[in-house]
């Protein structure tokens, strides 16, 4: 391959790699986005807090990756750690990290807490409800979180936190 040629094919191979590293996190969302709001929930019930860890980050941005075309779909990877999956729609408010787990949103993680009756260990959701996104969030034997946000193909944005040790063991509690 001449010079030219091989210069030019890695100006475009670079081009490319800085495009799509724009789209690797959307928007602002740093691992404090959502530490945050998993924090909060857990300071809320006395669970010690998350540390950030780039393995499981690394894990939820490329599982995200490949959800891009059936993102509605909020399919799990069925790795080995515990996962929630938030799909958001509309401008950055309905799709941030805050959004997805925290409870100001209909729809977010922490905002199952109303069901779930820690002192029985029971979640009264409603069908099509569940209280596993949030006993995951405050689970207190995990740890680590690692998360992710991409763009999907039908203009919404998948978020994927990841979990270690993942909970919502049958018959445990979460604190």
């Amino acid at each position: 391959m001449a010079p030219t040629s091989t210069l030019s094919l890695l100006l475009l191979i670079t081009l490319i790699l800085t495009d799509l590293s724009t789209f690797a996190v959307v928007g602002d969302h740093t691992s404090q986005a959502y530490l945050d709001p998993h924090n909060a929930a857990r300071a809320d019930v006395g669970v010690a807090p998350l540390l950030w860890n780039t393995t499981l980050e690394n894990y939820a941005l490329t599982y995200s990756w490949s959800q891009i075309y059936q993102c509605a779909s909020l399919t799990h990877s069925g790795g080995s750690y515990g996962e929630n999956l938030y799909d958001g729609y509309g401008d950055g408010s309905w799709t941030s990290p805050e959004a997805a787990v925290d409870s100001w949103v209909l729809d977010s993680w922490v905002s199952e807490k109303i069901y779930y009756d820690e002192k029985t260990n029971t979640c009264s959701a409603p069908e099509g409800e569940s209280c596993l996104h949030y006993t995951q969030v405050v689970w207190s034997s995990t740890t680590d979180l690692g998360c992710a946000s991409v763009p999907c193909q039908d203009g919404s944005t998948f978020t994927l936190c990841c979990y270690y040790p993942p909970g919502n063991w049958d018959g445990e509690r979460p604190y």
